[in-house]
């Protein structure tokens, strides 16, 4: 696969096929990722693989309250989760969240009901005294930190890609922390950065949709013109 290619078809991938991955493919996936840049080369993440079944029905089960919060926050057009939102809304919607779960419960269920059936689970870790960052003691929401985190995620995925495995990274768990904590041996200074799920894909995602250049990219401000394609100068 080339570099190009799967950098613009490689999308989030929920539903694996029975096929199981071989761990010696996780460990070359891992292998690979460690490369990602990162701040200082500092390499502030710790992976968890997952692989007792108890333990894996013990996250699914604490995945489930968050998801069932996203789900009833974007049914009432919020932005499930966003720094800066309409908070008395978006408690409302929290509040429908037991029936929203009792509904979908009812069901086959999908993805985060099936959670623990995932062939691959790695749960991502940050360690704090490893992250250079510098929006931190800014009057607003942090962002700087993972970036020193989530590159290691994308190389993963990328990985995953070009072995023929499909995944996502799914952050719901940062919002049940402290119940984790205790479950995979989180220490003060280690915060929640993900769980990513991997397995043989029903099916690869190959045509993404996302927007223009011209929607996000402009001149010298963020009110400036929008920047476009021109020709190159011969």
């Amino acid at each position: 696969m080339e570099l190009l290619d799967g950098l613009r078809s490689t999308g989030a991938v929920r539903a694996f096929t029975d096929q199981p991955v071989d761990p010696s493919t996780v460990y070359d996936l891992l292998e690979t990722a460690r490369f990602a840049p990162n701040g200082g080369n500092r390499q502030g993440w710790r992976v968890v693989v997952v692989e007792d079944s108890t333990l894996r029905a013990q996250l699914r089960d604490l995945y489930l309250g968050p998801w069932y919060e996203y789900l009833s926050m974007g049914a009432a057009g919020l932005t499930a989760f966003a720094p800066i939102t309409n908070r008395p809304a978006e408690a409302a919607a929290i509040a429908e969240a037991p029936a929203l779960a009792a509904a979908l419960q009812a069901g086959p269920g999908g993805f985060a009901e099936h959670l623990d059936t995932a062939p691959v689970l790695l749960m991502l870790v940050a360690d704090l005294r490893c992250l250079a960052t510098t929006d931190r003691d800014l009057d607003r929401y942090t962002m700087v930190g993972g970036g020193s985190i989530y590159p290691f995620a994308w190389s993963l995925l990328l990985a995953a890609r070009a072995h023929g495995l499909g995944g996502v990274l799914t952050t719901m768990l940062a919002r049940v922390e402290a119940d984790v904590r205790p479950l995979i041996g989180m220490e003060d200074h280690h915060a929640i950065a993900g769980l990513i799920a991997l397995g043989y894909p029903e099916h690869q995602p190959t045509k993404l949709r996302r927007q223009p250049v011209e929607a996000f990219a402009t001149i010298d401000r963020l009110d400036g013109q929008p920047f476009t394609k021109v020709s190159p100068t011969s």
